[in-house]
C-alpha cells in the first residue's frame, strides 16, 4: 500500500490484534490542514465491511470536507475537537462524545486550536469505498 488510506482487498479473516502503536503513520498531504497521525485498525475495499482507523490531531489541525456513503460513526478518546455538517455550525466535542455523520453528509472534523484530539473513525465500505475527499475548509467560515 502506498499511503496509510490505501484500502486492503478486505478484512482479515481470522482474529487479528494489533498493538497499541503499531501501524501508525502520517495522513497523505491533501485531507486536511496540517499533518496527523492515523492508525489503521480495518480496512477493507470489500462491500459492506467495515474499515476502523484511530486518528491523533495536533491543535488547529482539521480534515478537508469530505463524506462517507455508508455513514461514520467517530468516537472521541482524547482532547477537544470540532465537528462540522455542511450548512450548520461547527459544534465542540469532548473525549467520550460520538458523532453519528449520515451517508454522504459532507462534514468536516479536528482540533480545536488549543487542544489535540484524538478520535476512533468506523464506516462501512459502499461501491468499493469508505470515503470520498472534497476541498479544504474556509477557516473563514466556522466559528472556532
Amino acid at each position: 500500500m502506498s499511503n496509510i488510506f490505501d484500502m486492503r482487498e478486505t478484512c482479515p479473516s481470522v482474529m487479528t490484534i494489533l498493538r497499541a502503536g503499531e501501524g501508525i503513520a502520517a495522513a497523505p498531504e491533501g485531507v486536511s490542514s496540517g499533518p496527523f497521525l492515523v492508525q489503521m485498525i480495518l480496512s477493507s475495499r470489500a462491500e459492506s465491511e467495515m474499515t476502523a482507523m484511530r486518528a491523533f490531531v495536533p491543535p488547529g489541525v482539521v480534515t478537508h470536507w469530505h463524506s462517507h456513503p455508508g455513514g461514520q460513526i467517530l468516537f472521541v478518546l482524547d482532547g477537544v475537537g470540532l465537528v462540522q455538517r455542511e450548512g450548520r455550525e461547527a459544534t465542540q466535542v469532548r473525549a467520550g462524545d460520538a458523532v453519528w455523520f449520515a451517508p454522504d453528509e459532507r462534514h468536516w472534523h479536528g482540533a480545536t486550536p488549543s487542544s489535540p484530539f484524538s478520535y476512533l473513525s468506523v464506516q462501512p465500505v459502499k461501491n468499493g469505498t469508505a470515503v470520498a475527499w472534497f476541498g479544504p475548509v474556509d477557516e473563514e467560515g466556522f466559528a472556532r
